[in-house]
């Protein structure tokens, strides 16, 4: 089969994205934010700890995963995604706020939402203490729906994680995704309109790494931390290395997991490194990696 499709021919242009914000920049830094564009954004709550805090949604991926049942594994993606986020940083995880929005709420829909992204912060330890639900018919397709969420978490100045100490010469290890988590499925839905799938790796919930980021820093000198989302494995990586250090990646490192090889039937290469995970979910940069999966290196 031909590789014809791309993620701007599918609607979405990742090119724009990084026009917007750049052009919001300005706007954010005159409040006094400062690290702007990175996983989470740290306010300092006092003179030894900061907050982190993200914000995401759901993006597309309710489409595909309603039609097949699949809607609380959209709730788990939303409290694993904004959770892996802030956990980057070296953050604990406090607790979650999510938004639901549509042109009419269905209640059980909604219900299985939440219950998704609630399981999710049991595991964590991440309270979630409220929400907000919407009905906007005229701004929502109907039939559809948004699942947001904002995760605040807490660090200490000292655990703080933010890229700096990278050096040419670190290890890049990666950690498994579980498919394709939730980034990507615009492109996907374009793909399943000629070949279908129903592999489990397809819908699978974003994997949570919280348990496997607290033992990567016990056991090493972690000195960035990437959560691979939209833009692929460089794409995260490059926002958090200092200016100047770029990653090289082996792509033959790891197995792809089956619905990577059935994308590569419809999407070139290229395009699949620059929009999906391809199989790590989760970087780290690390000094000596020991028995870890290394899948690059700093330059």
């Amino acid at each position: 089969m031909s590789h014809e499709h791309s993620y701007e021919g599918a609607g979405v242009s990742l090119t724009k994205a990084v026009d917007v914000v750049g052009r919001l920049r300005a706007a954010v830094e005159s409040t006094g934010a400062g690290g702007f564009g990175a996983f989470a954004g740290l306010y300092p709550l006092d003179d030894r700890r900061f907050l982190a805090a993200s914000l995401d949604s759901i993006g597309t991926k309710p489409i595909v995963a309603r039609e097949r049942g699949l809607l609380r594994n959209c709730g788990a993606d939303m409290a694993a995604h904004c959770i892996n986020d802030v956990i980057t940083t070296g953050a604990e995880p406090l607790f979650l706020l999510d938004y639901v929005a549509a042109a009419r709420l269905d209640l059980d829909e909604v219900t299985e939402l939440v219950e998704g992204a609630a399981e999710v912060c049991r595991d964590a330890g991440c309270a979630l203490i409220g929400g907000e639900t919407a009905e906007l018919p005229g701004v929502y397709r109907e039939g559809e729906l948004d699942f947001a969420a904002t995760c605040v978490g807490i660090v200490d100045r000292e655990a703080l994680i933010d890229g700096s100490r990278v050096a040419s010469g670190d290890a890049v290890i990666g950690l498994p995704s579980a498919g394709v988590h939730a980034n990507g499925f615009t492109l996907v839905r374009r793909v399943l309109a000629e070949e279908g799938y129903d592999g489990p790796d397809l819908l699978a919930p974003t994997r949570l790494y919280l348990d496997g980021v607290r033992r990567l820093r016990d056991a090493h000198d972690v000195r960035a931390l990437a959560h691979v989302t939209g833009g692929g494995i460089l794409g995260n990586l490059e926002r958090v290395l200092p200016i100047g250090l770029r990653a090289h990646i082996d792509w033959d490192t790891w197995e792809r997991p089956p619905v990577f090889r059935w994308l590569a039937r419809h999407v070139a290469e290229d395009e699949l490194r620059r929009v999906f995970n391809l199989g790590i979910g989760y970087c780290a940069v690390m000094p000596d990696p020991g028995d870890e999966l290394v899948i690059g290196r700093i330059e």
